[in-house]
């Protein structure tokens, strides 16, 4: 994504890439919402999260009807929390560790594992 972030602006693939993405996390943003009956709470994490604050704001942008106002200076700097003082749903920003939790249930399942010693 940084990739493609970095290139939208001379290589119209990349912009619809990135376009096609924020559409797609919007929509499933509103499905759940939708089946949900409205949100508390939306969090971006991991690597987009974290470091795409471009990509958070069109995600959240047109999600003003579910409650949701970013607050820009809060998302720009990558804040815990950057949703506005008036928004109705928190927007937050979780650090993960998706290396770390993949290690741990590789050791669990290996662990796990019947022995093949003879």
């Amino acid at each position: 994504m940084r990739d493609l972030c970095a290139r939208e602006a001379k290589d119209a693939r990349a912009r619809g890439a990135v376009a096609l993405f924020c559409y797609q996390a919007k929509k499933w943003v509103g499905a759940y919402a939708a089946a949900l009956g409205g949100l508390d709470t939306l969090v971006f994490a991991g690597g987009i999260g974290e470091n795409a604050p471009l990509v958070c704001a069109r995600i959240c942008s047109g999600l003003g009807f579910l409650g949701l106002t970013l607050d820009r200076r809060r998302n720009a700097r990558n804040a815990p929390l950057i949703s506005s003082a008036a928004s109705r749903v928190a927007v937050r920003v979780i650090p993960t560790n998706e290396e770390l939790m993949i290690a741990r249930s590789v050791t669990r399942v290996l662990n796990l594992a019947p022995s093949r010693r003879n």
